[in-house]
């Protein structure tokens, strides 16, 4: 990471962050930041705002506006965020446990209305922070402290979820292709509308060491052997799709925004 990137972007006395070595979180952390960088925004028209997780621990270390809020209410905090000020780029950090379990409703809403938030998910399959359980996004038979025998549940798509609630974008990369995460996010970011981008990360310290998925670099790339472009879902054949996932761009449209359909109300009733 630049040196200049970090000066712009972090809160230098806060550094080093306290992620485990060979954790993703930090690669995905740098992605935010070249983002912003890229497209140009002002900092101080930046507002991040997280939840509580491992993830979460990214708004600490960015200097820009920021705001750790209380487990899951990330999204309800960013809602009024950007209600009261409609001209920020609101960008909300999550896990997919923070997201998806105990901030699920919030998400499918934030999702349905359509506010012009950029969600970036920092997704490694477990709760790291809190000691390992099994989240909605472990996969079925993998293990956590609180399924020693293996997960029987399904898990989530957290992707396919925010589709179905009515994000207007959605992507998905991973730790290894953090290139493709800096253009996702830089899309999510340039999106009118609500804008969903997720990054798959690497646990070694729970996920990892409990499942048995090797070192930290085996972790990540098992993320460049395991997932594929969606553009080739279609193009290849069933047995090379085989224990694939997929990454890439899943929605794109334009649909009324919530804020600006907000300021029309306010607007006709000074009439």
């Amino acid at each position: 990471m630049p040196s200049q990137l970090i000066k712009n972007n972090f809160r230098i006395d806060k550094l080093p962050h306290i992620w485990c070595p060979g954790c993703g979180h930090g690669i995905l952390m740098r992605a935010i930041t070249v983002a912003i960088e890229d497209l140009g925004l002002d900092k101080d028209k930046v507002c991040i705002v997280s939840g509580i997780g491992c993830s979460s621990r990214a708004a600490g270390y960015m200097d820009f506006n920021t705001l750790h809020t209380t487990h899951g209410r990330a999204l309800a905090f960013a809602t009024g965020v950007k209600l009261a000020n409609p001209d920020l780029h609101v960008i909300v950090i999550s896990g997919d446990g923070d997201a998806s379990a105990i901030g699920g409703n919030h998400l499918i809403h934030a999702c349905r209305r359509n506010i012009d938030i950029t969600a970036i998910i920092f997704n490694n399959n477990i709760y790291g922070m809190t000691g390992g359980q099994y989240s909605p996004t472990t996969p079925n038979g993998d293990k956590g402290t609180t399924a020693p025998y293996g997960n029987i549940d399904r898990p989530f798509d957290m992707c396919e979820l925010a589709c179905a609630a009515g994000a207007t974008y959605v992507a998905r990369a991973t730790a290894y292709h953090a290139n493709q995460m800096i253009n996702y996010v830089k899309k999510g970011l340039a999106h009118k509308g609500f804008s969903f981008v997720e990054g798959i990360s690497s646990c070694p310290t729970y996920y990892g060491r409990k499942n048995k998925k090797g070192t930290s670099v085996d972790i990540l790339t098992s993320l460049k052997d395991t997932f594929v472009d969606l553009k080739l879902k279609d193009k290849l054949p069933a047995e090379k799709l085989e224990g694939k996932m997929f990454m890439g761009e899943f929605k794109e449209t334009i649909l009324p925004e919530y804020t600006d359909e907000y300021q029309k109300i306010i607007d006709r009733l000074k009439k």
